[in-house]
């Protein structure tokens, strides 16, 4: 044994190896376990092995579920709904905290059990998971009893099917279930088949706590009981997991009208300016990285440093890297923990190959023996190395530098991803003018992998849709205030004609002519299609193109901010009211006066459509924007062509969008007039696109094309079905809202602004942390 006088002049650390008898025991109890299903665990099916991944050891037996399974658990949750949404937010408020005292008594006991099946350190279960679990209860027990003031006309969707990963088990269960519990919703979630034995350990909590029968079910398996639980009959379904999976479910999804979230994967980027304080960024690197194992989807794995200060940050990175200490999670002084399954661990290696094949070097990084990987980095990376492009999701990341802050967010945003991104600089202003620019959708200013409950967590592009923890987090488990829908009145497939265009008449211009980039143009291959009064023009693919092209140049109409966009929407309520007649005689008196006042409202609406900043953690700003998704596809219903044009494209531009939109395909020119009305109101050429046409020819074209951000549509099961699945292609968010009576005040609201909008939480540190305050203080 060293001596104490030894140990102060060599500092290294002994074993403090944390006491996980009580786990032991509890597995000893329970050698195989079956489904939670309708309160109570099943007997044991076709089991698999769970193994802690450190050392290969059998933890357990887990059922393999099966589709009849997933059947039985969405039975119980049905069963259950109707009860648990009856009770009071209060009540449900009361179980919800429950669950994290709960959570809270059995702390160590489940940092053990999770630490032993998924490989993460102790101190990182312990000290961070764990206490974010309790946390998120807590949180959420607060909407339960706030619900109905805070979401007044929202109603629980009914059963919420989840499938979460195995990188943070019990926390990514907690993110879900928490919000659709205070929601009033039911819940059947199936964890990742590596890692089952904290969701199952929490179903017994549910027991401790008294909680309904059927309120949560847990369903174990693999990828089949995932697919199983997609194809089931619930409400909504909400998905942690790679994005070629996410992708598999939007299209399965497709056209079936029930509500989906993904959290997909990430290529973050980790920027370092050359007035950073280097010592805190390369710690930054450190608990971004490598304290997780890099088992984390937001993790800044491509670091990307200013080529000023780039040999003096490698030098400081490379004698961080090599103090870290790889070994046995359960290890109190372990860094690095294991892999969770070595086929994860072959894939890292196996990307690692393909990008020093292409040219990289790998600093340190070297596979070990069992699950573990030692941790390190790609230098000397070209952009399109497959270890830039690819989600390494393990302890390796890339190194690159830059010189300008341009060409940093070049690099940052040249990927499919977009979950996240951290931001090192002394200097305010070009932290937050680099994090306004990152395409993600959350920011971490001179700190990283900061989460809270109280704000959101969600992606841009192929990184996901939807948000979870906070308001808007509680939004995604809520349907919408009802409204009277109206049948989407049926279309006809338009006849082409070359014919001379109708002639002008009533004082407005009859020519059959596409707006596109602020200009009226001919369809490309100059064809028209009849329609009442006149010819319309018969739009095609390229015509599509041309116009996300021109709402693609338009990205000023954002940075011109809510004041001047508010005042360009008063000058289309204005010049659209001086033409009020003219249009009347084309639709009606009553259409006309609802798009004066749709373009009055969201004039209204152009500067108060707020962000927070939410109490999160202590010493930070934790700032929410609400961000525009950039170019917007609005696929117009077939009836009320003015009213329902203008309904749908003004809240969208009065937040910063600009529109492509597919106006009534057999009754467009009152909605192809309105270019006179926007020529003469200051609207940017580009901010507003109208392509009249085939609606069900031309909404996959526009659904499909990437520059496309989000696409709105109106119309049957049939066209939204083939819209949903061409959007499947880089995972834009389709929203349908209900057709309706577009000439009645109350079809608008705030839930098209919510809908025209995809928020952005930027932390910034912020004063001193209170005395006492540490990570597992919070």
């Amino acid at each position: 044994m060293s001596r104490v006088s030894e140990i102060m002049e060599t500092m290294e650390y002994g074993p403090s190896v944390e006491d996980s008898s009580n786990v032991r025991d509890w597995l000893a109890r329970n050698p195989a376990f079956g489904h939670f299903i309708g309160g109570r665990f099943t007997s044991p099916g076709k089991t698999f092995d769970s193994r802690d991944p450190s050392d290969g050891e059998l933890l357990a037996q887990i059922s393999q579920g099966s589709a009849e399974d997933v059947a039985l658990a969405v039975k119980a949750a049905r069963k259950a709904q109707k009860g648990w949404a009856g009770l009071s937010g209060s009540e449900r408020a009361r179980y919800l905290y429950a669950i994290a005292r709960h959570v809270q008594k059995r702390e160590r006991f489940l940092s053990v059990l999770e630490t032993l099946d998924n490989g993460k350190p102790i101190r990182e279960s312990r000290d961070i998971d764990i206490p974010l679990v309790a946390r998120h209860f807590y949180h959420h027990a607060g909407w339960a009893e706030l619900l109905d003031s805070r979401f007044p006309g929202y109603a629980p969707l009914g059963v919420c099917g989840q499938i979460i990963p195995w990188n943070f088990p019990l926390l990514m269960l907690a993110w879900k279930i928490a919000p659709a519990l205070a929601a009033g919703n039911t819940v059947v979630l199936k964890p990742a088949e590596y890692t089952s034995l904290t969701a199952l350990a929490f179903a017994e909590i549910c027991q401790e706590v008294g909680l309904p029968a059927g309120v949560v079910n847990i369903v174990t398996g693999d990828g089949e009981t995932g697919a199983a639980l997609v194809a089931s009959d619930v409400e909504k379904i909400a998905f942690t997991g790679s994005t070629e999976v996410g992708r598999r479910i939007a299209d399965e999804l497709a056209g079936t009208g029930r509500k989906l979230t993904l959290e997909l994967g990430g290529k973050s980027p980790f920027i370092v300016m050359d007035d950073a304080d280097l010592d805190a960024a390369v710690e930054g690197v450190v608990d971004s990285i490598w304290f997780n194992q890099g088992q984390v989807c937001c993790a800044g794995s491509r670091i990307l440093v200013a080529e000023a200060v780039a040999d003096r940050f490698e030098r400081l990175l490379q004698t961080r890297l090599a103090k870290l200490r790889l070994g046995a999670p359960l290890d109190k002084s372990t860094d690095v923990g294991a892999i969770v399954d070595p086929v994860q661990k072959d894939r890292i290696v196996a990307i690692c190959r393909a990008a020093t094949d292409a040219g990289a070097e790998l600093i340190g990084g070297e596979a070990g023996e069992g699950c573990f990987i030692a941790p390190g980095y790609l230098r000397g990376i070209e952009p399109a190395n497959p270890g830039m492009q690819q989600e390494i999701f393990g302890p390796i990341a890339t190194l690159s530098t830059f010189r300008t802050a341009d060409e940093a967010i070049e690099l940052a945003n040249n990927t499919r991803y977009g979950l996240a991104g951290s931001v090192w600089s002394e200097s305010a202003t070009v932290a937050t003018d680099l994090a306004a620019r990152i395409k993600a959708g959350v920011i971490w200013i001179n700190c990283a992998n900061l989460f809270d409950a109280a704000a959101p967590f969600g992606g841009y592009r192929e990184s996901g849709f939807g948000r979870e923890g906070a308001r808007i987090g509680m939004l995604e488990y809520l349907a919408e205030p009802a409204v009277k829908a109206v049948k989407e009145k049926p279309t006809t497939p338009p006849v082409a004609s070359t014919g001379p265009d109708a002639g002008a008449g009533g004082g407005i211009d009859r020519t059959a002519k596409l707006y596109i980039g602020g200009a009226q143009k001919r369809p490309d291959g100059g064809a028209s299609y009849k329609v009442p009064g006149g010819l319309a023009p018969l739009g095609s693919r390229k015509d599509i193109r041309n116009a996300v092209e021109a709402a693609s140049k338009a990205g000023k109409w954002a940075a011109m901010g809510g004041h001047a966009r508010a005042q360009v929407l008063y000058y289309i309520a204005e010049n659209l009211s001086a033409r009020a007649g003219d249009f009347a005689a084309r639709t009606s008196k009553a259409e006309v006066e609802a798009a004066i006042a749709r373009a009055f409202h969201y004039a209204a609406w152009a500067d108060k459509f707020d962000g927070a900043n939410v109490q999160a953690k202590a010493g930070h700003l934790v700032n929410v924007i609400p961000e525009p998704f950039g170019v917007m596809g609005v696929v117009c219903p077939n009836a009320q062509p003015l009213a329902a044009f203008m309904s749908l494209v003004m809240p969208a531009i009065a937040m910063g969008n600009r529109v492509v939109a597919i106006a009534a395909q057999d009754d467009p020119l009152a909605v192809t007039d309105l270019y006179q009305v926007f020529d003469t109101s200051d609207l940017p050429g580009g901010v507003v696109n109208i392509i009249t046409g085939a609606k069900d020819e031309l909404a996959p074209v526009l659904a499909a094309h990437d520059e496309v951000a989000a696409l709105w549509y109106v119309g049957d099961a049939a066209g939204l079905t083939k819209a949903e699945r061409a959007a499947g292609g880089n995972l834009k968010p389709v929203w349908s809202p209900e057709n309706r009576d577009w000439t009645k005040p109350a079809a608008q609201g705030e839930t098209f602004l919510q809908h025209a909008t995809q928020a952005k939480t930027i932390w910034l540190p912020y004063g001193a942390l209170p005395e006492g305050s540490g990570s597992a203080a919070y």
